[in-house]
């Protein structure tokens, strides 16, 4: 199935590290993901930003900004987390303007798990409404903030969490317990009922894919991650206890390393 969607998106033709210095100043737009949600019982049901996988400053994750300050110091204490929990992709629009007000030089979204995380597949965001809300949003964003680079994430594959602890029963009960996911995550759903939520996720991928490449082709600088994200297969040490959803620690520097090897500057 992967291989399918990766055979069917056009992707963002890659860009070299030599030819994108490094930033000085970066910013985070996202959901609870960027913002380090459930991440340990020290953070339990708060953001804890500090671990964020994007712009965190604590050492126990290797976030995209540590890399960059290890090369650029000048870029240290210029970082924004702009992500909110909870975040649609609505909210992007929002976030890149306060990004472009921040005048940052780099960006990276991760946005789209909360428009698949609904009650159930029925609620799930329309892939036209989606579409027209990343446009508007990065639109928007290149106007403020014409000469930025932005990374844009696939979204993590939320059948490979399922597949992952659906026979877990704390996993299962705290999912039930808190309504987490339920369009993929509810006990109640069918085989049908949860590829209904897998297509709607590769429609949502090919919208990134196809919208990065629009922006490239008016001379802007957007970075597809080409489904290295969606990819990636999550293990269950990786996962928060808490929610069994949201990565913990381990999970934060996964996603960091993905999303770092799929960049701008892998090489670094």
């Amino acid at each position: 199935m992967l291989a399918a969607l990766v055979a069917a998106l056009v992707a963002t033709p890659p860009v070299q590290a030599a030819s994108v210095p490094l930033p000085s100043s970066m910013a985070a737009s996202g959901d609870s993901i960027t913002r380090a949600f459930d991440v340990t019982l020290g953070c339990l049901l708060r953001d804890c930003p500090r671990y964020s996988w994007s712009t965190g400053s604590d050492t126990t994750v290797f976030s995209q900004y540590q890399r960059i300050a290890a090369h650029n110091p000048s870029i240290t204490g210029h970082v924004f987390n702009d992500a909110k929990s909870g975040a649609q992709m609505s909210d992007l629009d929002r976030q890149l303007t306060a990004a472009a007000g921040q005048h940052v030089q780099y960006v990276t979204v991760l946005l789209g798990a909360n428009d698949l995380c609904t009650s159930s597949a029925a609620s799930m965001t329309p892939t036209a409404t989606f579409q027209a809300q990343l446009d508007q949003a990065l639109k928007d964003f290149y106007r403020a903030d014409p000469a930025a680079h932005l990374y844009l994430s696939s979204l993590p594959n939320l059948y490979q969490l399922w597949s992952l602890l659906h026979n877990n029963p704390a996993a299962v009960s705290t999912w039930t317990a808190f309504n987490i996911c339920q369009s993929m995550l509810s006990v109640n759903n069918t085989e049908a009922d949860r590829q209904r939520v897998v297509a709607q996720e590769q429609a949502y991928d090919q919208v990134l894919a196809s919208e990065c490449a629009k922006a490239v082709s008016f001379g802007r600088d957007c970075l597809w991650d080409n489904l290295a994200g969606y990819g990636y297969q999550f293990t269950a040490d990786q996962i928060s206890t808490i929610d069994y959803f949201h990565p913990n620690i381990a999970g934060q520097n996964a996603v960091a390393q993905v999303t770092w090897s799929a960049g701008y500057w892998p090489a670094l």
